[in-house]
């Protein structure tokens, strides 16, 4: 079992975490709040994850990007503890199971009737199976055309959260991109995070991500773009609203990111990178759990 642990990448799981709590809070009202729809979401998103990790080292590994060179955790078909057969089947598991709550959660959403915002629905869901796998499997993933950011910023960004808030109100409110770009840009650090630290590895296996784009030098200032601009996108959202001051206390994430981020500027050695994948992962579910609160608070207040 613990090698399985080892390919799901649980250290992942709170960045969907967040992206779906944000959804989920977004829709909130304390009369008549669909729970259902919320825990099922959570399970959904879950599974999309583990999805998209254990295709991640299945294509890496057939491709030849996870090898000896490579700075990151060691991964478990790089190490043999999984084989190919028993990856493809876990792959369809959970591709099963994602297509299973996905379907769970618009049966639940839409249980009025199957109009044409249900089959929208279903087939962004599809969607989101589909680019769970095809990052980084077959011959035109997506990952190494350098697509992978923009991939990450849509699902774990206006996907989850937009998409979230619809199945509880059958409604898209434009103001709704700002907090879920702000979600979506920390998602994609993270994203970037994995990318800088494999820089040189990626480029010698065509894996043509952001920074093998930009370069390094260049993708640390993209970086400070993905963790800055989402405090300046939520507070944007929060005025237009007419939030109180108590809906601001998200910022008190701010510092632990800025200070993280100038010991990210200054890493020469890759390999450096790798602590903060996790970190920026968990200030990113703070950032979800603490702008939630200051949306919740003030229905009680």
């Amino acid at each position: 079992m613990k090698r399985w642990i080892e390919a799901f990448r649980l250290r992942t799981l709170p960045l969907s975490l967040a992206c779906i709590l944000l959804g989920n809070v977004l829709a909130y009202n304390p009369i008549n709040f669909n729970w259902a729809i919320a825990i099922l979401s959570v399970v959904c998103t879950i599974f999309l994850q583990i999805l998209s990790n254990l295709a991640n080292d299945f294509g890496d590994f057939k491709k030849g990007t996870d090898n000896e060179q490579r700075l990151g955790p060691e991964r478990t078909m790089q190490a043999g503890k999984i084989s190919e057969n028993e990856m493809q089947k876990a792959m369809l598991v959970f591709g099963l199971l994602s297509l299973i709550a996905g379907l769970g959660l618009l049966f639940l959403s839409f249980k009025n009737g199957l109009g044409k915002d249900f089959w929208y629905m279903l087939g962004l869901g599809l969607l989101a199976i589909w680019a769970a796998v095809q990052y980084t499997v077959g011959k035109r993933a997506y990952g190494y055309a350098g697509l992978g950011d923009i991939f990450v910023f849509l699902f774990f960004g206006w996907v989850a959260v937009i998409g979230t808030f619809y199945l509880h109100h059958k409604l898209f409110l434009w103001e709704l991109l700002l907090p879920a770009s702000a979600i979506g840009f920390l998602a994609t650090a993270v994203l970037n995070l994995n990318n800088m630290r494999d820089i040189k590895n990626d480029k010698e296996n065509n894996k043509n991500t952001v920074p093998v784009k930009l370069g390094l030098k260049r993708a640390k200032i993209y970086h400070a773009l993905l963790l800055f601009c989402p405090f300046i996108f939520t507070s944007i959202f929060l005025i237009q609203l007419n939030y109180g001051f108590e809906s601001f206390i998200f910022w008190i994430v701010f510092p632990k990111l800025f200070w993280d981020f100038q010991s990210i500027n200054r890493i020469e050695n890759e390999k450096l990178f790798d602590p903060f994948l996790k970190k920026t992962a968990i200030a990113t579910l703070l950032f979800s759990v603490t702008l939630s609160l200051g949306l919740i608070l003030p229905l009680y207040a």
